[in-house]
């Protein structure tokens, strides 16, 4: 009995170990095994590399609770807190109800429709730096393209609009619709061409046309793409630096940053990069979820098609 009990527990290792190499074969064998293994490891090495270990690694330099208790009590993160709530809440609204609106608009037959689409894209298209940048130079108090053109038309004297914390929030929340709001009308403009046309035939026999068709057929079939798209540039949002930083640097006093802005001035201006991570970090609690609502949206959007 001894000897077949010890056959048996010497032989049930040798049994898993082929019962998983099965399970990672798979169906594949000799020549397709190989092919899988020279396609996976790579994306492995890459994901591991590029997102797995910076997460890893961006998780454990913003662990310490002192880095929180020293974020919170500081000022200038008590408004930048403030203005990434403002960042969000009118980039983004304003942004996507424009871009509903526009879809519709460019939904219009004809060829000179072709053209403006090709205008207006045009911002979209244009390097952000480059953009947000000449967008700086505009806004100059003393020699910028807005002020002169207000002093040669209607000799007013323009004021210093970076040079406030209100004027200089408002030029970098305009700039970001300027920029992204030809993006996301793509994006809903093709959800409306997406809708068969038996549908918008059917609505215009019935009388559901302008203003009843889009509140009773249109809206409601793009209502799930239209809130897709809305999470989705809410994520964006929170990780964008690039217009604070090009277009107001932050100022005037550190008084327009954002979370992502006020984390590189942590970690790079003054030399704290567990405290610029820190910054980046809280906002986390807004990220995750947002992440979940889209991954579950996305779910039961995949279902209902």
């Amino acid at each position: 009995m001894m000897n077949s009990a010890s056959v048996a527990d010497i032989s049930r290792p040798t049994i898993q170990r082929r019962t998983l190499s099965r399970s990672l074969r798979g169906n594949l064998k000799g020549g397709e095994y190989t092919w899988a293994l020279a396609f996976v490891v790579p994306y492995l090495a890459v994901f591991i590399t590029f997102v797995a270990y910076p997460v890893v690694y961006g998780l454990w330099m913003g662990s310490e609770p002192s880095l929180y208790r020293e974020l919170f009590a500081d000022p200038i993160y008590q408004t930048t807190v403030v203005n990434t709530i403002l960042y969000l809440a009118l980039g983004v609204n304003v942004k996507m109800f424009l871009a509903l609106l526009l879809s519709g608009f460019f939904m219009r037959p004809g060829w000179w429709m072709k053209v403006l689409l090709l205008i207006f894209v045009l911002p979209w298209a244009v390097p952000q730096i480059s953009t947000f940048i000449s967008i700086h130079w505009m806004l100059n108090g003393e020699w910028g393209f807005l002020n002169n053109v207000l002093y040669k038309l209607f000799h007013i004297e323009g004021p210093s609009w970076l040079n406030d914390r209100w004027t200089a929030l408002g030029a970098v929340i305009v700039s970001h619709i300027w920029k992204w709001t030809p993006f996301w009308t793509l994006i809903l403009l093709a959800g409306r061409m997406a809708i068969p046309l038996e549908i918008r035939d059917t609505a215009k026999v019935d009388g559901a046309t302008g203003v009843r068709g889009f509140v009773h057929i249109t809206f409601p079939l793009l209502a799930n793409l239209y809130l897709i798209c809305t999470l989705l540039s809410t994520i964006f949002l929170l990780g964008d630096f690039n217009a604070v930083y090009f277009v107001s640097g932050g100022g005037p006093a550190n008084s327009t940053h954002v979370l992502a802005t006020l984390g590189i001035r942590n970690a790079f201006d003054i030399a704290q990069p567990r405290l610029g991570v820190a910054a980046v970090m809280s906002a986390l609690p807004l990220v995750i979820p947002l992440v979940i609502v889209l991954m579950r949206k996305l779910r039961t959007t995949e279902v209902q098609l």
